[in-house]
C-alpha cells in the first residue's frame, strides 16, 4: 500500500464533474450538530461511523480534489494494525479525487468531514474498505477502522475542467470577490519549467495589467479570475495554456521555452481595481481607485458634489473642480448639466468613491472643438476624468412623500418631459413621464386629489406612448395605451396610438378594432 500520495475514491458510478460532486451519493453533508469528544455518529448513506477523539479548529473541511496531509492508522475489529503512517517520521499526503475507485474507497469521505487539527476514529463497512477482495493483512469482507489526524490541506482546482490548468491554493485570499475580465490586477509571479529553470518573473512589487488584455501566457488571466485578493497559488500548466507546441525563443526578460513545455507558476493576486463598463458599450469605462461608503449609489436625479481633474489622453489638463482652491462641481444627474459620460458615471458612484473615467468622444464633447477653463479640447477627443464623489443627495422616493408632494413631483416631471419632447429628446422624455407616473402610482387619493391623479396618469401614459412611437418601441406603446384605456376606456388618443403600434407590427385586425372604437367614441374625429 503506497502512502506517499494516494488517490482516494468515490463509488464506481461517481462523476468527475465538479458540479455533480455536490449530488454524489457518497458525499457526507453534516447538517446535525457538531460531534463532541467521545460522541459517535453514522455519516449518511455510506454507513461510515465517526467517533470524535479531538476537536479541530475553524469551520472549513477539505473538498474533492484537495491534497490532505494526515496521519492514519488502520486496524481490524480485533485490534490488529494492518497499516500505519505513524511508523514514518512525516505524515503523508492523500489526494482526494472523486474519479478514482481504489480501496479503501471510504477513506477520502472520512477526511472530507474533518476540520484542521481534528483526530477521529472511523468505522468503515466492507464495501467502503477493501470489499470482497480484501488486501494484504485485510481479509475479504472485513469491517475496518481508521484513526485519522488531519494536519492541513491544499485545495486543488481544475481551472478549465480539462486538466490544462491545475491550481493549488497555498494561501487563501480575503472574501472581497474576484476580478472580472475588465478589471486591472496587480500580481506577482514566477514561471518555471519542470526542471526548475526560471522562464520569467515579475518585479518584486508586482505588475499591473487588465485581465482581458492578457499577459505572458493564456494561463495567467484564466487563473486570476478564479482568485481573491491575497490568494497565493501554484499552477501546473499544460502546453496549450502555456507557450504551446512551438514554445518561444528568448527575448527581453523571458528565457527560452522548449516546445510542448509544462510550466509551474507561483502566482499571487496582490489586489485589483474593479473596472465598470458604465453604459454597456465600453465607451464610458470607470476604474475604481478607492471604494466608497456602503452600497448606496447616487442614481439618476441626485444632486451630486464632485471634485475632478479632466485630461486629454496626452495628459493635458483642461479642467479642474474641487482641487486646490477650486470649488467642487455640484450638478443634478440625468439633467444634461455635464457631459454624458461624467453624468452617467457619477450616477453609479458611492460617497467617498474615487475613480478614473475613460470617456469616448460620443459621451464627451463629440466632433466639435471646445474651449474649457484650462485648455482647448480638440474634436473627437477621448477624455480622462479623475473623479471623487464628495457627496450626493438623492431625490425623495414616492414612499417618502405625502400626497401633495407626490402630485407636485408628478406635475414637475411631466412638464420636464414635455420640454424634452419638444426638443426631440424622446428617450429622456419617456423616462420623465415614467417617473412622473411612478410618483402617483400608490397612495390613497380622494376628492379633488383623486381627479388630479387620474388626469395626470392619463397624460403621462399618453405622452409616454407618443415617445415610444417616435422611438419605434411599439410594444411599449401598446402597453402604455392599454394603461390609459383601463382608466378611460374610450380615450380616442390612446385608441389611435395603440392602433398605430398594431399597424407597425402587422396586427391589422387589432388595429381595425381600435380604429372602429375610436370612431364610435368620436365620429367627428376623422
Amino acid at each position: 500500500m503506497d502512502s506517499s500520495a494516494i488517490a482516494l475514491g468515490a463509488p464506481r458510478n461517481s462523476s468527475s464533474d465538479d458540479e455533480e460532486m455536490e449530488e454524489e451519493e457518497g458525499e457526507v453533508i453534516e447538517s446535525a450538530p457538531p460531534l463532541q469528544i467521545g460522541e459517535e455518529r453514522v455519516l449518511g448513506a455510506l454507513r461510515i461511523k465517526k467517533k470524535m477523539l479531538k476537536l479541530g479548529t475553524g469551520y472549513e473541511t477539505p473538498e474533492h480534489g484537495a491534497e490532505a496531509t494526515v496521519h492514519y492508522v488502520g486496524t481490524l475489529l480485533d485490534g490488529k494494525i494492518f497499516y500505519s503512517t505513524r511508523d514514518k517520521s512525516e505524515p503523508v499526503t492523500l489526494t482526494l479525487k472523486v474519479d478514482e475507485v481504489r480501496a479503501p474507497r471510504g477513506l477520502g469521505h472520512c477526511i472530507m468531514t474533518m476540520k484542521k487539527g481534528e483526530i477521529a476514529l472511523f468505522t468503515l463497512p466492507a464495501d467502503q474498505g477493501y470489499g470482497a477482495e480484501g488486501c494484504d493483512n485485510v481479509p475479504p469482507d472485513s469491517v475496518i477502522l481508521f484513526e485519522i489526524e488531519l494536519f492541513s490541506w491544499i485545495d486543488v482546482v481544475d481551472v478549465r475542467r480539462d486538466g490544462g490548468i491545475i491550481k493549488k491554493i497555498i494561501e487563501k485570499g480575503d472574501k472581497n470577490g474576484k476580478p472580472s475580465d475588465l478589471d486591472e490586477v496587480l500580481v506577482r509571479y514566477q514561471i518555471e519549467l519542470l526542471d526548475g529553470t526560471v522562464v520569467t518573473k515579475s518585479p518584486d512589487e508586482g505588475i499591473e495589467f487588465c485581465v482581458n488584455e492578457g499577459h505572458i501566457c493564456p494561463a495567467l488571466p484564466l487563473a486570476i479570475v478564479t482568485m481573491r485578493p491575497g490568494e497565493k497559488v501554484k499552477l501546473i500548466v499544460q502546453p496549450q495554456y502555456g507557450f504551446g507546441e512551438e514554445g518561444r525563443s528568448s527575448s527581453g526578460n523571458i528565457n527560452v521555452v522548449p516546445p510542448n513545455s509544462v510550466l509551474n507558476i507561483d502566482l499571487v493576486l496582490v489586489s485589483y481595481k474593479p473596472v465598470i463598463d458604465v453604459v454597456g458599450d465600453s465607451k464610458v469605462v470607470k476604474k475604481i481607485m478607492r471604494d466608497g461608503e456602503g452600497t448606496s449609489v447616487a442614481d439618476d436625479g441626485a444632486t451630486v458634489t464632485v471634485s475632478y481633474v479632466a485630461k486629454l489622453q496626452d495628459g493635458t489638463i483642461f479642467e479642474r473642480k474641487g482641487v486646490g482652491e477650486e470649488e467642487p462641481l455640484v450638478f443634478v444627474t440625468d439633467e444634461e448639466q455635464v457631459i454624458t459620460g461624467l453624468d452617467k458615471a457619477a450616477a453609479t458612484m458611492k460617497k467617498g468613491e474615487k475613480a478614473v473615467l475613460t470617456i469616448s468622444p460620443e459621451y464627451g464633447f463629440g466632433n466639435v472643438e471646445v474651449q474649457r477653463d484650462l485648455a482647448k479640447v480638440p474634436q473627437c477627443s477621448t477624455l480622462i476624468y479623475e473623479v471623487e464623489m464628495l457627496d450626493f443627495v438623492k431625490e425623495k422616493t414616492p414612499r417618502e412623500m405625502n400626497n401633495e408632494e407626490k402630485i407636485e413631483a408628478a406635475n414637475r416631471k411631466k412638464e420636464e418631459g414635455n420640454l424634452l419632447y419638444k426638443n426631440q429628446k424622446y428617450q429622456r422624455a419617456a423616462k420623465k413621464y415614467s417617473k412622473a407616473a411612478e410618483c402617483i402610482e400608490n397612495g390613497k387619493f380622494e376628492g379633488d386629489e383623486e381627479k388630479q391623479v387620474k388626469a395626470l396618469r392619463v397624460s403621462c401614459f399618453l405622452n409616454g406612448a407618443a415617445c415610444s412611437l417616435k422611438l419605434k418601441n411599439f410594444l411599449e406603446t401598446t402597453i402604455l395605451c392599454s394603461e390609459v384605456l383601463d382608466i378611460e376606456f374610450q380615450n380616442v388618443k390612446a385608441l389611435y396610438r395603440r392602433a398605430q403600434s398594431y399597424i407597425e407590427v402587422g396586427d391589422l385586425i387589432s388595429a381595425e378594432m381600435d380604429i372602429k372604437k375610436a370612431l364610435e367614441a368620436d365620429p367627428e374625429n376623422r
